[in-house]
């Protein structure tokens, strides 16, 4: 019996966490800038609205980064299709329903956008790469929702919908990660037979 084994090379989710936070960093960083700020967030808004607005950027991005950093041009494109499947349902509801917003008025509050958008990046992690790799994802999603909930941008409806429709849209199109770790194989011939196992760390 023949063991192999061979070093998989950045390739490991955990390498790919370490890195998603270094993306995260950096983009609070640019986004703490006073140029870049400005275009994204208005000044009379609270933290928290800002925090979660700052969430949506960056969780769409994380996920789509992270893909890259994995060479994952498969998970790349599913990010894709999923996204724009996100914003053209979420579009969509608020243009036919425009339900008038909770507090500030103006319409087109049904579903929230922030919220689909970031529940879509948080939920790709959760499809390709495994359920404990989205849980922060996920952590900042659900703040996104409670910040626009907080800042009476959307009631409890509009956030409920958006986070559906984001978490439809990864599912819709995105399928598992295959990091195949372990692999036997046989063969046999002038009557000898051979057995080999392969783990990939």
């Amino acid at each position: 019996m023949i063991f192999q084994t061979s070093a998989l090379q950045n390739n490991e989710p955990e390498y790919v966490i370490k890195k998603m936070f270094l993306i995260i960093f950096c983009s609070i960083f640019l986004l703490s800038t006073d140029n870049t700020y400005s275009q994204f967030f208005e000044k009379e808004d609270s933290f928290i609205e800002k925090s979660g607005d700052a969430s949506v950027i960056l969780l769409p991005v994380s996920a789509f980064a992270t893909s890259l950093i994995l060479k994952d041009k498969t998970g790349s494109w599913q990010f894709t299709k999923g996204f724009l499947l996100n914003l053209a349902v979420t579009g969509a509801g608020k243009y036919l329903i425009n339900k008038e917003r909770p507090l500030q008025g103006g319409g087109y509050a049904f579903p929230s956008g922030h919220t689909s958008v970031a529940f879509q990046g948080a939920s790709f992690f959760h499809r390709r790469y495994g359920f404990k790799y989205s849980i922060p994802a996920y952590i900042l999603a659900g703040f996104t929702g409670y910040s626009r909930l907080n800042a009476k941008r959307h009631d409890g409806w509009d956030v409920l919908a958006g986070a559906a429709i984001g978490i439809g849209s990864t599912f819709f199109f995105t399928t598992p990660y295959e990091n195949k770790q372990m692999e036997v194989t046989f063969s046999s011939g002038d009557n000898a037979y051979l057995v080999g196992f392969r783990y990939t760390f």
